[in-house]
């Protein structure tokens, strides 16, 4: 899972330097199918009976995945559009508060939330008023957007324990790919000039995108989570800004105002906080019984 994280964190820098060459639209588009060829032999592969939710793909599975495509095509493409007006570390800390808005989400459908979740989150959004407001008391439009990819990233991952725990989780991915790749391409042929020689130029991070983030982080994350405590899972993942903001600074030379470092600490504090309280008064009630932990969603 850290790898995972180590992947996403540093595939920010990739999304910034595909767009110097393409349209948002057309990067997302051409990395999520590229993601889908990754993905596609570990569909094939997959044995008839080892699939749960009986058939391949059932209606009810179909359903749900172009569902979680839809959540998926929207929020990477607020996340991408969103870069082209903020920083890559602002982008990656930002993205990462879908860990505290999940179990807020998560209050709609029944899910109960500690004091250890609405602490987090003030801390958080503290730290994100610090990192992203201004001299003029402004937030810039990219922090906007990126608030709102996270919104649907956490949604998304609520859908995904929705529907990985009743289908088969590697075609659920192959299918959200498959939807968001579609769409993106059909968005890029509408609203952007496609030219074959910008996305050669394009090409590095394309491949990047497409085969560590979509490919390669999505399979670690499946295998890595089916062990893992989804509560150590979150807190692991939410590594992936503090990634995301070293690899900013390393390859494309983002600084950080002492405000904005400020910023950045109470965010990531708030996500750790949020996940471990819960997860660590959840061992204090089970200690007696001698209970395996169970992560919280």
């Amino acid at each position: 899972m850290v790898i995972t994280a180590m992947i996403w964190g540093s595939t920010f820098v990739a999304q910034s330097m595909g767009m110097e060459h393409i349209g948002p639209f057309l990067y997302t588009g051409l990395r999520f199918f590229l993601g889908c060829l990754v993905v596609l032999p570990l569909v094939l592969l997959a044995r008839p009976q080892a699939v749960p939710g009986g058939s391949r793909f059932s209606k009810s599975m179909l359903t749900g995945s172009i569902l979680l495509g839809l959540v998926l095509t929207l929020g990477i493409n607020l996340q991408q559009i969103g870069l082209m007006f903020t920083t890559v570390t602002n982008s990656g800390f930002i993205t990462g508060l879908y860990v505290i808005l999940v179990p807020i989400f998560g209050l709609f459908i029944g899910m109960r939330s500690g004091i250890g979740t609405w602490g987090g989150a003030t801390i958080a959004l503290i730290g994100m008023l610090l990192l992203s407001v201004n001299e003029d008391y402004r937030v810039a439009s990219g922090d906007w957007l990126q608030l709102l990819g996270a919104a649907c990233w956490a949604v998304h991952v609520l859908l995904v324990g929705a529907l990985a725990s009743r289908f088969d989780p590697i075609r659920v991915a192959f299918m959200q790919f498959l939807v968001c790749a579609l769409i993106s391409l059909a968005l890029a042929a509408a609203l952007e000039e496609i030219v074959w020689e910008s996305i050669l130029l394009a090409g590095p991070a394309i491949l990047y995108g497409g085969l560590l983030a979509v490919g390669i982080g999505f399979t670690l994350q499946v295998v890595a989570q089916k062990d893992a405590i989804t509560s150590h899972a979150a807190i692991i993942l939410s590594l992936e800004a503090v990634f995301a903001a070293l690899a900013a600074w390393f390859i494309l030379g983002e600084t950080l105002t002492p405000r904005g470092f400020l910023g950045c600490a109470m965010m990531l504090a708030g996500m750790l906080v949020a996940q471990l309280v819960p997860l660590y008064s959840g061992r204090r009630r089970r200690a007696p019984v001698q209970e395996e932990p169970a992560g919280h969603h």
